[in-house]
C-alpha cells in the first residue's frame, strides 16, 4: 500500500513550508496517510524537530510563510516545545502541529515526494514506535487504527515494543497492556464516524494487543 494524494490545501502547506531551516520531518497520521500508507483520511500534520528541546524562532518562521501564501492561520496552543495551528483557505481547514522532539530516534527519516516536493518523512518502524508510547498517556482511535495498519503492513510490533522504553523511559509491555485494558474502545469511537464493522474489527484489535503484551511481559 502507497500514500493517499494529499489536498489542495495540504499541498499548499507542506510546500510552503518545505525550505525552512533547519528542516523538519513529516511525521504521524500525515506521513502515513500521504506517503506510507493511505490506509484513512487526516487533516493533521505532524511536523517534528528531532534532536531540539525548544521551537525557538521557527513557529514565527512557519507562521510567515504560511501568511505569505494566502492562508489565515490562528495558533491555538502554544508552548517553548509544541505549536498547534489552524490553517485555512476559503474551502478547507488543515490542523499543523510543530513538535521539538528531544528524544531518541529509533528509526532514521526518509526522503520522500509529496505534493511534488522533496520532504523527510519519519520511516513506518519509527512511527509505530511513537504510536505505541503514545497509548500511554492518550486514548485516541487513530493510534490503534495506525499500529493495526502497520503491523498488517509488515511492521515489526515486537521491535518496536523493544524500541519503546528509548522513547519514555515509563514504557513496558505490562504497562501498556494495563492501559489498553481499559481503553473503551465502543464509547470513544461513537463520535468518529466508523461504522460498527470498523469498531468491531478495531476492537478485536485491541483484544488481540493485550493479549499479545501480556505474554510478552510474562516472566519466562
Amino acid at each position: 500500500m502507497s500514500g493517499v494524494s494529499p489536498s489542495e490545501l495540504v499541498a499548499r502547506v507542506l510546500v510552503s513550508l518545505s525550505g525552512i531551516d533547519p528542516h523538519w520531518t513529516l511525521s504521524g497520521g500525515g506521513a502515513l496517510v500521504y506517503v506510507h500508507l493511505g490506509h484513512r483520511t487526516t487533516k493533521d500534520l505532524d511536523l517534528f524537530w528531532h534532536g531540539f528541546r525548544e521551537l525557538g524562532r521557527l513557529p514565527a518562521e512557519v507562521l510567515r510563510r504560511l501568511h505569505d501564501s494566502g492562508l489565515t492561520v490562528v495558533a491555538t496552543e502554544t508552548s517553548p516545545g509544541f505549536v498547534r495551528l489552524r490553517v485555512t483557505d476559503t474551502r478547507e481547514v488543515v490542523l499543523i502541529d510543530l513538535v521539538a522532539t528531544p528524544t531518541e530516534v529509533v528509526d532514521g527519516p526518509e526522503r520522500a515526494v509529496v505534493a511534488g516536493q522533496p520532504l523527510w518523512v519519519d520511516s513506518p518502524h519509527e512511527i509505530l514506535t511513537n504510536k505505541l508510547t503514545a497509548l500511554l498517556s492518550r486514548s485516541e482511535i487513530r493510534d490503534l487504527i495506525d499500529i493495526r495498519a502497520l503491523v498488517d503492513a509488515g511492521g515489526d510490533l515486537e521491535r518496536a515494543l523493544r524500541d519503546a522504553p528509548r522513547k519514555d523511559g515509563g514504557f513496558s509491555n505490562a504497562t501498556l497492556a494495563w492501559v489498553l485494558n481499559g481503553f473503551p474502545v465502543h464509547a470513544i469511537a461513537r463520535g468518529e464516524g466508523l461504522s460498527a464493522t470498523q469498531i468491531d474489527a478495531i476492537e478485536a484489535f485491541r483484544v488481540e494487543l493485550v493479549d499479545r503484551l501480556t505474554r510478552l511481559a510474562a516472566p519466562e
